[in-house]
């Protein structure tokens, strides 16, 4: 996103007046539930994509009537006259048939060939994209005006876009291709009446592979029944400050919800030593590929997963689980997450603080990703089950049958409680609760989370105490390094940068295969600023072999 644009102040008042004024004057009341109202497209060329559809339909208990296969292209990439020819028109027309959008269709077509008809509403909770249905449009620019419109932006004289994005707008006839068209959900808490008309919340189970979309259904699911367990991440420092400013605020939420959490404010992505134990939350930016913890050899998300990564071409391809963010983040067991296929600028994406902010009230995914998103017609992607609720489960009610849970999730449930009852006031409270979740689950990441608390509550030397445990562990594992590493901040922090030096003297007497140099830098820096310069020098010497120095034209060696 290499350019800031108040988009919704820039974009012509016109795209606007469009859409409102194809809303139907009368819509019919949905009374059924979400769940039967949710149609899925398959791609009927693509097998896998077939199976998926029936897959997803009997996790939900969505009737398997609701499921459109068309023949569709196989390519993630289409040219505009294929979209609209093999996509929009085929799909428009089956939804009309079978009464998912009520009105009368045309034989007359606009001037880009996508079939008219008088809409009367639509009776869609959710348009599900199976994997296999195309993902993005490429620019047509044949097809933009002879003369802009007066006042439009230059970044935004473009056609490029989404198919979700597209799709959003089956139920509203005569909609440009050029630039967005302002989302009417955008900020509504309540996301039915007229405005509901107006939009088919679009949503997408795709990913690197059929493997990698199953478990992101399963992954959902398990989120919703058991509540998520795990820590949060929130990586700001990205390019432009309303990005940060989003950031800030999630960051805010999270801690209030009582999720302990990892907030890095530098111009850096995390690193892969990191401390990253059970990410079920993540929210960052800013880089081109997956990159730090996501890299770790093993790395898994915790069930329910919900990781965004702020970038200009997160979703350019889902067929990926290297490059760019969402494929990635799939491919890694993420249960839902947001993206864009093309640069979008940073106003016209996912607003994250408030999709953050839908989701811990209880709103379902879809819903949340059509509250933050301020533009259709244009490059945003949801993927993930629309019906996905996070916070279904009321934390009380997770905190009591905490004991249900998978072992290696149930310290995280502890852990915050802790960190509500320290947001209450209740501080002896929440040292105990932690200290009985270490006793009875213990683990490398638990006890440093005890000890943070420990220091809150009562102090460096109760810190220190806390952490005594990892000089009796012989050696320490990959997963476990992050944790180590905020150890040692801690031991330093505390005054006890000898017991540091210790933490970093095991941990590199086994090097990582990624994050060695980020150890040695940091044992360096320690030992410096404990006045141990032969400890510094030997750790210097290892560092130079590791990484070397660049040569005079600035290349490495």
């Amino acid at each position: 996103m290499s350019i800031l644009v108040k988009l919704r102040q820039s974009a012509t008042a016109g795209l606007l007046l469009i859409a409102c004024a194809s809303l139907p004057a009368a819509v019919p009341a949905a009374s059924a539930p979400e769940v039967e109202r949710v149609v899925i497209v398959a791609n009927a060329a693509d097998r896998d994509s077939l199976v998926l559809a029936e897959y997803y339909a009997a996790a939900r208990g969505i009737p398997a009537g609701n499921i459109v296969a068309l023949a569709l292209p196989t390519a993630e990439t289409v040219k505009w006259p294929e979209f609209i020819s093999t996509v929009f028109n085929p799909l428009f027309a089956e939804l009309l048939k079978r009464g998912w959008i009520e009105g009368f269709p045309s034989q007359l077509s606009d001037e880009y060939g996508r079939r008219k008809a008088m809409i009367l509403g639509h009776r869609i909770s959710y348009l599900v994209l199976m994997r296999g249905v195309p993902l993005r449009i490429e620019e047509n620019a044949a097809w933009h005006p002879a003369s802009p419109p007066a006042g439009l932006n230059s970044n935004l004289v473009c056609n490029q876009a989404a198919v979700d994005a597209e799709l959003a707008l089956l139920a509203v006839s005569g909609t440009p291709i050029l630039a967005y068209v302002p989302n009417p959900l955008y900020k509504q808490r309540q996301q039915g009446g007229p405005l509901a008309a107006a939009v088919v919340r679009v949503a997408r189970l795709d990913g690197p592979t059929p493997a990698a979309v199953r478990a992101m259904i399963d992954s959902a699911l398990v989120g919703e029944r058991q509540g998520l367990a795990g820590r949060a991440y929130v990586d700001l420092g990205g390019p432009h400050p309303a990005g940060n400013t989003w950031l800030e605020s999630v960051a805010r939420q999270l801690d209030e919800a009582g999720f302990e959490s990892e907030v890095d404010r530098t111009s850096a992505t995390f690193g892969p030593l990191t401390r990253f134990d059970a990410p079920v939350l993540y929210f960052g930016w800013y880089a081109w590929n997956a990159d730090g913890p996501f890299t770790v050899p093993g790395f898994r998300f915790p069930p329910g997963a919900v990781a965004v990564h702020i970038h200009s071409f997160s979703a350019q391809s889902l067929r990926t689980d290297a490059a760019h963010w969402c494929g990635p983040l799939v491919a890694r067991g993420v249960a839902a997450t947001v993206g864009n296929v093309f640069e979008p600028y940073l106003e016209a994406t996912h607003h994250l603080d408030l999709f953050s902010e839908a989701l811990l009230r209880g709103e379902t995914l879809g819903s949340a990703g059509y509250y933050s998103l301020p533009a259709l017609s244009w490059q945003g992607t949801l993927l993930g089950d629309p019906l996905y609720r996070p916070f279904l489960r009321p934390k009380e009610t997770q905190w009591a049958e905490r004991a249900k849970l998978p072992s290696e999730l149930q310290p995280y449930v502890a852990l915050r409680q802790a960190r509500l009852a320290l947001h209450a006031g209740r501080k002896e409270e929440a040292l105990s609760v932690a200290r009985v979740a270490f006793r009875e689950l213990p683990s490398v990441a638990v006890g440093v989370s005890v000890a943070q608390i420990a220091r809150e509550v009562e102090g460096r030397e109760a810190a220190i105490r806390a952490l005594e445990f990892l000089a009796l562990l012989p050696r320490y594992e990959l997963r476990d390094l992050g944790a180590i590493r905020a150890a040692a901040v801690l031991f330093v922090e505390c005054g006890a940068p000898a017991k540091a030096l210790a933490l970093y003297d095991k941990a590199l007497a086994q090097p990582p295969a990624l994050g060695e140099v980020e150890l040695l830098e940091e044992a360096i820096r320690v030992a410096s600023q404990a006045g141990l310069p032969a400890r510094a020098s030997v750790w210097q010497a290892r560092l130079a072999v590791v990484k070397p120095p660049p040569d005079a034209k600035g290349g490495a060696k």
